[in-house]
């Protein structure tokens, strides 16, 4: 493998890992007018067809849950194998010793893990998270900056828990569930629901 990592998605969230300090060798955008362009300092290359011209270690860095999800299924309809991602855990971030973090995940500034918490494949964690003792976050789910998880939580596959929110011990937050930003949650999300408020619960649909 060459050095530096291959980025895919020219994003906010692609700046952010570039300013922990990992070597990035340039950016992959489906975005023409990016090419040839500098995003955070590093080029973006080409579209994300490319990826079968390059030999670099992959970092999906595409915000939402879903679509993350999506370009991951694209890339391995392409023939992308789950050992060429990379995983960027920043500097100040403290991970414990019995904790696990899976493929393709992101962990930034100031995010703490504790112990026995088991990271998924493709998570993105953002600044200044607590994962406590016991909590899964499955495969795609995102916490934004500042989310706080008690003791045994899961967030399930593909779901995203909105800035400043808060999941009491024990609760489950399903797969594709939506938490708003600065909401208590204290008891379970139901699969695909959005909640929010404090304490959280389901925000009503209009027809």
């Amino acid at each position: 493998m060459s050095g530096g990592l291959l980025l895919v998605g020219a994003s906010g969230l692609a700046r952010e890992v570039i300013a922990t300090g990992v070597e990035v060798a340039g950016i992959l955008d489906d975005d023409a007018s990016l090419h040839g362009t500098l995003v955070g300092g590093a080029p973006v290359v080409g579209a994300m067809d490319a990826v079968l011209a390059r030999e670099e270690r992959l970092l999906v860095c595409v915000g939402p849950s879903r679509r993350r999800r999506d370009v991951v299924a694209r890339l391995r309809a392409l023939g992308v194998a789950e050992e060429r991602y990379a995983t960027v855990v920043a500097r100040s971030a403290r991970i414990g010793d019995s904790s696990t973090v899976g493929a393709g995940s992101i962990l930034l500034d100031g995010v703490v893990v504790t112990a026995d918490a088991r990271i998924g494949d493709h998570v993105v964690v953002m600044p200044n998270c607590t994962v406590t003792h016991d909590d899964v976050l499955e495969d795609f789910a995102t916490l934004a900056a500042g989310v706080a998880l008690g003791g045994g939580v899961t967030i399930g596959e593909a779901s995203y828990v909105g800035m400043n929110a808060t999941v009491r011990q024990g609760v489950r937050v399903g797969a594709e569930a939506t938490v708003g930003m600065a909401a208590a949650v204290v008891r379970d999300v139901p699969e695909g629901q959005t909640w929010a408020g404090v304490p959280a619960r389901a925000l009503e649909v209009n027809a």
